[in-house]
């Protein structure tokens, strides 16, 4: 398969994502809040194509709001972990020296623990919910833009046009923005799918354990902690959600490797 296949039906996968999460109130079929304990663990049927949960809520409905959480979450995590980074990266491969040593150590001992678990330790502290999440999951995640960002820079300061625009008087500021960020944001494009994939596998989990979205907010992980103890009974109640997260996932990872093979051969 070419990367421009993987990259197009990555990116089929993705716009399938956004449009249901932004059209979710129309695609619903009914409230994800709603309950019918008369019509609960229901299999498929033409009223509840995906059937119900323990409280004989639509799954259907629950899990296209459910896609709104994840990638909520994903977004703005990713947003902010970006920004971090780059400062941090910018400042680092720019000053080099002590600056580069300090904010790199900072970086390590961060990336020397499981993030998985600075997450959970994070939530737990703080409590659930998912304005918690977004902030564990940004606290950790900035690192990897940070690394990223300062390897470039540090490629890049050594160009003969960046050393022009230095010898012109341009600040470290100027610098930074107007010549070095346009040449990094291939870079950062691609490792912002990656991590918005891994931001929602953890909200996922975080929601799971619950320590992320709670009750009523439909979420994908919650979803699947509810539905794990009628697993026997009523297997959908897990493997729509699972589905769910399975399809975000690939549709970035797909977007994100798609991207990576075209900057290669763009590189070479």
């Amino acid at each position: 398969m070419t990367s421009r296949s993987v990259f197009f039906i990555g990116a089929v996968i993705l716009i399938a994502l956004v449009s249901v999460a932004a059209l979710a109130p129309v695609l619903a079929p009914y409230n994800p809040t709603q309950q019918n304990l008369e019509n609960d663990l229901a299999s498929s049927s033409r009223d509840h194509p995906l059937g119900t949960d323990k409280l004989g809520r639509d799954l259907l409905s629950r899990i296209l709001y459910g896609s709104r959480v994840s990638l909520l979450v994903g977004i703005t995590t990713v947003t902010i972990s970006m920004l971090i980074g780059l400062v941090v990266g910018s400042l680092s491969g720019y000053f080099g020296g002590w600056m580069d040593q300090l904010l790199m150590r900072l970086v390590d001992v961060l990336m020397a623990f499981p993030g998985i678990l600075l997450a959970i330790a994070f939530t737990a502290v703080l409590g659930p919910g998912l304005d918690h999440v977004v902030l564990a999951l940004s606290l950790i995640g900035w690192t990897g833009y940070a690394r990223l960002v300062r390897g470039e820079i540090l490629a890049l300061r050594e160009r003969e046009f960046i050393h022009a625009a230095q010898a012109l008087g341009g600040s470290p500021a100027r610098v930074v923005l107007l010549h070095m960020l346009p040449n990094l944001l291939p870079s950062l494009l691609i490792q912002a799918t990656f991590g918005m994939a891994a931001a929602m596998i953890a909200e996922g989990s975080l929601s799971f354990l619950g320590l992320g979205a709670q009750p009523p907010t439909p979420s994908w992980g919650s979803m699947l902690n509810e539905g794990r103890q009628f697993i026997l009974v009523a297997p959908h109640l897990t493997a729509f959600p699972g589905l769910a997260i399975m399809a975000a996932v690939l549709g970035l990872n797909l977007v994100g490797d798609g991207l990576r093979d075209r900057l290669e051969k763009r590189g070479k």
